[in-house]
């Protein structure tokens, strides 16, 4: 998951996979300045200020025009999940692949939650100057810059994390850009950094879709562009129940807020596309792995 800075004068520019996480802030802002807006993300503008050039997720298939509704939708269906979990006593909260996460500052959080942000130095570095003199309200906000494919483990710990107690966990639009084995390797670390009764919230690509009209053109677009969507999943229940979790997979159909959004593009779905990404919310029962 190669990740480069750049810095150029007053701009920076964020290459690779951190480039992704500016076509999301983007998103972020426009969809922040809707009357019927999901999440409120104030902070993005500035991010997009200080990078100038966020640029655009390459192509324009179906799936490009549906993506600002799907991530308002996923980023609203994980800040509910969040809150929940802390509500219900998870003072820690560790998002991987941060990128230019805001949560820390614009969820309503419990007294005493404790949010660790883990993402490359780089990024770290570009979030660090835009958010100078900014401090969450309720929260208290740990950076840990670190590689997800390094040793993450022992960065996030000398940050604070206490393994000891229940976690809540969140992999927003990050598993499938790295390599199974990859994958497989972060979760096993989650997992052994995870006291009972810890969650995990996570974003899927559905391996039974990839090859429809709907997801195939998207994928071609993102290999053609240099970030790749490698890692999928035909079975997403049964692969994180092997890896210690129950795992449950999102209906969006039965959420208001997602059926009154993407009914503008409801009539052009044949089926699958409902299916082809997963929001997946799991919990690590007691005895763990």
């Amino acid at each position: 998951m190669p990740m480069q800075h750049h810095d150029t004068g007053s701009d920076v520019r964020l290459d690779g996979v951190s480039e992704t996480a500016l076509w999301t802030v983007r998103m972020r802002a426009q969809e922040s300045e809707r009357a019927d807006a999901l999440f409120d993300d104030r902070l993005a503008a500035a991010f997009l200020d200080a990078a100038g050039v966020a640029g655009a997720p390459p192509g324009a298939g179906v799936l490009q025009q549906v993506l600002p509704d799907w991530l308002a939708v996923r980023t609203r269906f994980f800040d509910d999940h969040l809150l929940a979990m802390t509500r219900a006593g998870r003072e820690q909260v560790v998002v991987l692949g941060a990128g230019l996460d805001t949560r820390a500052f614009r969820l309503d959080w419990p007294a005493g939650t404790h949010v660790f942000e883990v993402d490359l130095p780089a990024v770290q570095a570009f979030k660090a100057r835009v958010l100078a003199g900014r401090g969450p309200d309720i929260a208290r906000r740990t950076p840990v810059a670190a590689d997800l494919l390094g040793d993450w483990r022992g960065a996030l710990l000398a940050a604070g994390f206490d393994p000891g107690r229940p976690t809540a966990w969140l992999c927003e639009g990050l598993l499938f850009y790295l390599a199974p084995e990859a994958v497989e390797h972060l979760i096993g670390t989650v997992g052994v950094l995870s006291a009972p009764g810890s969650t995990l919230g996570a974003e899927c690509l559905n391996a039974d879709t990839a090859e429809s009209p709907f997801v195939k053109p998207w994928l071609e677009a993102l290999s053609g562009s240099g970030t790749p969507w490698v890692w999928q999943l035909a079975d997403a229940e049964r692969w994180w129940a092997g890896h210690g979790w129950r795992a449950e997979i999102a209906d969006l159909l039965a959420l208001p807020y997602a059926v009154e959004r993407f009914a503008p593009h409801l009539a052009a779905f044949s089926g699958v596309e409902k299916d082809s990404m997963m929001l997946v919310t799991a919990t690590l029962p007691a005895g763990g792995r």
